[in-house]
C-alpha cells in the first residue's frame, strides 16, 4: 500500500504553505496543523528545516527507507569479507568457504552482496547480450531446429549428450560426448547437418556457454542461423526438452553409463524413434513419414 507522503506530488508545496501561514500570516503552529491536516510536531519540523518563507521554495519528501536493517552484517564481518577478498583474490564461493572454515557465521549470498556493494565483483566487459529476433514458423523441416545438451553424472565422472530436434517433423539426432564446449557444439551441428534428411536453416539453443558467440560465428559460416531462446521462457525449447526426457527414459536409463555404451545405444534408438515410433503430435505418424511428405 502506498502512503500519501510518498505519492502526492503536491505535498512539498503544501508543507511550505504551512510554514508561510505561520511566519507571514501570523498563524499559530496548531492552527496551521489543523488547517492542513498534519500533526503539531510535523509543522515544527518544517519550520526548523526552513530559514525563510519564500513561496517559491518547497520542502521535499524524504525517503522512508531506513538507514540500517536490523539484521544487517556487522562492520567487523564486512571488514573480514573485504580483507579475505584482498588477501586471497578469489571468488565469493571460495571466500565464503574460508570464512566459515575460520569460524565466521555468514551466508554465501551475504558475501556476494557485500562484494557487489564494494564494487569488487568482476563482470566481463566483453559480454555480449543476445537479441531475440522473431521465431520462424516451422512450416517445413529444417526451418526451426532446437539443440540442447543433456548432462549425465556427477562432476568428475560426467557424460554429455548433445540433442537436436526439428520442430516441424520431430526428427531427432543425438550424439554423446565427454565435454560440452563450443568446439563440440560446432562439430555436433556439422554431423547433424550431414545426417538429417533435410537442410538445417536455423538452430535455436539456450544460453549455455557451449552455444556462445564463437558457436554462432562457426555455424553461420556453414549457412546456418543461430537463435537463442528467450530468458525465463522455458517453453521456447519445449519440444526438445520433451525429447530429452524421452531419450533418457527410453534409452539412456537402460544401458550402462559410459561413452561406448551410449555410442552404440543412441544411434539404434534414434533409428527406432525416427522411423518406427508413432508420435501423438504427428497424428500417429513417424518423423520420417512427415519429412518425406514435403
Amino acid at each position: 500500500m502506498y502512503m500519501a507522503y510518498s505519492n502526492n506530488p503536491h505535498l512539498p508545496r503544501v508543507r511550505m504553505e504551512a510554514v508561510i501561514k505561520v511566519r507571514r500570516c501570523g498563524w499559530s503552529i496548531r492552527q496551521a496543523a489543523r488547517y492542513y491536516g498534519f500533526s503539531h510536531g510535523a509543522v515544527i519540523n518544517w519550520l526548523n528545516k526552513t530559514h525563510c518563507a519564500d513561496a517559491r521554495m518547497v520542502i521535499p519528501t524524504l525517503s522512508s527507507r531506513p538507514d540500517h536493517h536490523p539484521k544487517e552484517l556487522g562492520s567487523e564481518l564486512v571488514d573480514a569479507i573485504l580483507d579475505y577478498r584482498a588477501r586471497y583474490k578469489r571468488c565469493a564461493e571460495v571466500i565464503h568457504h574460508l570464512l566459515v572454515k575460520d569460524g565466521y557465521r555468514v551466508s554465501l549470498s551475504s558475501v556476494k552482496r557485500t562484494l557487489r556493494r564494494a564494487g569488487l565483483v568482476n563482470h566481463t566487459k566483453w559480454k555480449r547480450w543476445h537479441t531475440y529476433p522473431a521465431k520462424p514458423e516451422p512450416k517445413t523441416p529444417g526451418i526451426l531446429v532446437q539443440i540442447d545438451t543433456i548432462t549425465d553424472g556427477p562432476i568428475g565422472d560426467r557424460l554429455y549428450v548433445y540433442t537436436l530436434l526439428d520442430v516441424c517433423s520431430r526428427y531427432a539426432y543425438a550424439m554423446p560426448a565427454l565435454s560440452a564446449n563450443t568446439h563440440q557444439s560446432t562439430m555436433f551441428v556439422r554431423y547433424a547437418g550431414a545426417t538429417v534428411p533435410f537442410p538445417i536453416v536455423l538452430v535455436q539453443s539456450d544460453h549455455g556457454s557451449e552455444f556462445s558467440r564463437w558457436f554462432t560465428i562457426q555455424v553461420g559460416r556453414a549457412g546456418i542461423e543461430h537463435r537463442h531462446s528467450r530468458v525465463r521462457r522455458p517453453t521456447d525449447n519445449g519440444h526438445l526438452e520433451r525429447f530429452n526426457r524421452t531419450v533418457q527414459d527410453e534409452c539412456l536409463s537402460r544401458v550402462p553409463r559410459n561413452l561406448s555404451s551410449y555410442q552404440k545405444a543412441i544411434p539404434e534408438y534414434l533409428h527406432y524413434y525416427n522411423t518406427e515410433r508413432p508420435h501423438l503430435a504427428l497424428n500417429m505418424r513417424t518423423p520420417i513419414e512427415v519429412v518425406t511428405s514435403y
